[in-house]
């Protein structure tokens, strides 16, 4: 059912190398995908793999898949049966737990799907509970039960489906499960036959590649990011669909023509001048979701930090004093910081563990609205998430599905100056090391003089605030003391040189 206070349109930016999608609501960027053509995302591909190594201390496995790192498979992952259950679900009564052990060996063939990207480096999580998406169904071709999407809030609606659904299992002989996609709410009973027919036909093809393909190879690869777009990403509340390339909008039309046919007439061929991701200030809105400081309307400002474990959230007045009391003006800030939040979590595609610290507020009641409009803006993000109550320290922890490498990973590298660190050593504390280095050269060899080669900055503060420093040294270890400036050193890198 369609939002009226919420009008979303999607555009989509074409190069030669590169593919980006971003989902405005009400002209506001909300989430950005980009796929390039050197590193396209492996989620829902299906491989035909041979595990080369178990764990049973990790109850997992790794699996070659003809990629660069291993995938992981999980026990949890593996052997789903015909009623939807896993094998440790059909073993609960047992007395002892499954043991991965007793569902794969290594050297097995297995045919797998990608959970999650490779992240960092770790592998592609992998799992042999394949799905099939379409526009309104998923296939579970080991499943054996309709299912209803939760975001399908209607109970008359979600019978309504369930019904058609298995009326049409019936029908086509299929002894596979479905999952009912909220894109579905409304939909006729044509549209799930043809939806149905489909994926019961692709899952054959996929079963004939697998029969006939070697080990390590790519049995069904996932369609590209504006189909993908299409497929997923257009509900009731999307008005239009803009893409930038000629070739790319045919191939949508086509698409839509055959699959989606009520929204065609959303996708339009933009031929501006202008580039398509100026529009509403998606570029700038993209550069800024790079930066660690977001800056809220009222003045007040909150601090994202992504490390490699979980991503860290704080909360700041900032400029912002308010009219009343200290209390409503922690109160309104967090309030405002929890929109922001919840959008920056989807813009910037953070996923793990998330700690939020907003201001401490002191009425309870205060705390529980900042926790109710999280939750509530939080309910547009289709990444699975939850929501903790605050902590007796004062922290919101809570917990999003990731699936794919963040924006600042995928647009970003590693500063070669700090490594990753975010801070420098100062000139003061480089210029005391380099004392030290000259000491300990002293102590250990015999030269005619010291050749010290460092950053500009750090020269410049040898040949003024620590000028008296270096004089002593030179009257203690007897030998001249030369300077070198390098402009290609990092700030904190020197060296020594006897000479």
């Amino acid at each position: 059912m369609r939002d009226e206070s919420r009008k979303e349109e999607i555009l989509i930016n074409v190069t030669s190398r590169e593919t980006r999608m971003g989902l405005l609501e009400n002209g506001l960027l909300q989430e950005v995908n980009i796929e390039r053509s050197a590193r396209r995302g492996l989620i829902s591909n299906i491989y035909k793999g041979r595990v080369s190594r178990v764990l049973p201390g990790m109850q997992a496995a790794f699996v070659d898949i003809g990629m660069e790192r291993t995938g992981f498979l999980h026990v949890s992952d593996i052997v789903r049966h015909n009623n939807g259950s896993t094998p440790a679900e059909d073993t609960a009564g047992d007395d002892a737990a499954i043991r991965i052990n007793d569902v794969v060996r290594e050297g097995q063939e297995l045919l797998v799907q990608v959970l999650k990207d490779p992240l960092g480096s770790k592998g592609a999580r992998l799992t042999t509970y394949i799905t099939l998406p379409s526009r309104f169904l998923v296939l579970i071709p080991k499943g054996g039960v309709v299912g209803i999407s939760a975001r399908i809030e209607d109970e008359v609606e979600k019978l309504r489906l369930r019904e058609i659904t298995e009326s049409l299992r019936s029908e086509l002989a299929c002894a596979a499960g479905f999952i009912v996609r909220t894109a579905a709410e409304g939909a006729d009973a044509a549209s799930l036959r043809a939806d149905m027919q489909f994926l019961i036909k692709l899952w054959e093809v996929i079963q004939e590649r697998c029969r006939n393909r070697a080990v390590k190879s790519l049995i069904h690869e996932d369609l590209p990011l504006p189909l993908r777009t299409l497929r997923d990403l257009v509900t009731p509340d999307v008005e239009r669909i803009r893409v930038d390339s000629e070739a790319v909008y045919e191939s949508m039309k086509e698409f839509s023509q055959v699959f989606l046919p009520q929204i065609e007439s959303m996708i339009e061929l933009y031929k501006r001048r202008r580039p398509i991701f100026d529009l509403h200030g998606v570029e700038d809105e993209i550069n800024k979701a790079l930066e660690r400081s977001v800056s809220l309307k009222s003045g007040g400002y909150i601090i994202i930090d992504q490390t490699e474990s979980m991503t860290t959230i704080d909360v700041n007045t900032g400029a912002y004093v308010g009219h009343r009391t200290l209390e409503e003006t922690i109160f309104r800030t967090n309030l405002e910081a929890s929109l922001a939040i919840a959008r920056q979590l989807r813009l910037r595609n953070l996923g793990g563990i998330i700690i939020i610290d907003f201001i401490d507020m002191e009425e309870e009641g205060h705390q529980e609205r900042v926790l109710e409009s999280l939750s509530l803006a939080m309910a547009r993000d289709r990444a699975r998430h939850q929501i903790t109550q605050v902590s007796p320290l004062g922290l919101v922890e809570m917990t999003r599905k990731r699936t794919q490498e963040s924006l600042e990973h995928i647009l970003c590298d590693t500063c070669p100056s700090c490594s990753g660190r975010g801070f420098m050593k100062t000139a003061e504390t480089v210029c005391f090391e380099i004392f030290r280095e000259i000491l300990r050269q002293h102590r250990q060899f015999e030269f005619n003089e010291l050749l010290v080669i460092a950053h500009p900055d750090v020269i410049g503060r040898l040949l003024d605030e620590e000028s008296g420093g270096l004089a002593e040294l030179e009257e203690f270890t007897g030998k001249p003391i030369r300077l070198q400036s390098e402009s290609l050193n990092m700030p904190d890198q020197f060296d020594v040189v006897l000479v």
